[in-house]
């Protein structure tokens, strides 16, 4: 984008929903907040089986911290991809360069840690099913515990892909023309004006006759002298 200052350009732009449904970023955000849902749906609805017994246990052999994992890491994963899709809604209409470059560097940062959150959490869960006992209970959360463990892989790339996004948004920088115009006015600006220029030599027509050009002949006490 000619002009773009992080990948957007001047404030105050009119909004375009289709052509930023279409921007891979947006793709990437609703993609990611789409395998939240799934991992954490997943462990609560059917993450919890009662193994022969009224209590309820985590499927990931009965390891709770697992399951409770498994349900932060996509709650906080779901809830942050709406607010960052606000943030790229109103990105455009950040006026400030410093600003943009927080909103970016946020996004860069939050993104690469979770991305390996999301790393943790597969390696975590899917540790604690392959040492999960075979039984009939552990075989009704199946279906749930590998959607969990493989959305959680599908989510380590989607948020370095979006990680990537934002460190292209920031190697981008900015244009400062954009908001140069909208502070100074240069076509209104001009230098103090230089002293008049000449041919070097004085003359004296640039110099006034004295207010009394005819000499009196006169005596200093008002008399006049005699003829001879």
């Amino acid at each position: 984008m000619d002009g773009a200052s992080f990948g957007a350009g001047r404030a105050g732009s009119a909004f375009q929903p289709m052509e930023f449904l279409r921007e891979p970023q947006t793709i990437l955000r609703v993609t990611s907040w789409i395998f939240a849902i799934v991992v954490f749906g997943s462990i609560v609805n059917e993450g919890y089986v009662n193994h022969g017994n009224p209590e309820l246990h985590c499927v990931f052999n009965k390891n709770e911290s697992a399951c409770n994992y498994g349900i932060t890491i996509g709650l906080i994963a779901f809830l942050a991809c709406v607010f960052f899709l606000v943030v790229d809604i109103y990105f455009p209409q950040i006026s400030s360069v410093k600003d943009r470059k927080r909103v970016v560097l946020l996004d860069m940062a939050f993104s690469g840690f979770w991305a390996f959150l999301w790393f943790v959490s597969f390696c975590f869960l899917a540790n604690q099913w392959q040492r999960s006992e075979s039984n009939a209970s552990t075989a009704q959360g199946g279906d749930a515990a590998r959607a969990a463990i493989a959305f959680s892989f599908f989510s380590i790339l989607s948020w370095v892909g979006l990680a990537i996004k934002a460190m292209q948004r920031y190697r981008l920088g900015t244009d400062m023309s954009l908001f140069a115009t909208d502070t100074f006015d240069t076509t209104g600006t001009s230098g103090y004006p230089g002293y008049p220029t000449g041919s070097g030599v004085e003359t004296t027509e640039t110099y006034q006759s004295p207010p009394f050009t005819e000499t009196l002949d006169t005596s200093p006490k008002g008399y006049q002298l005699p003829a001879y």
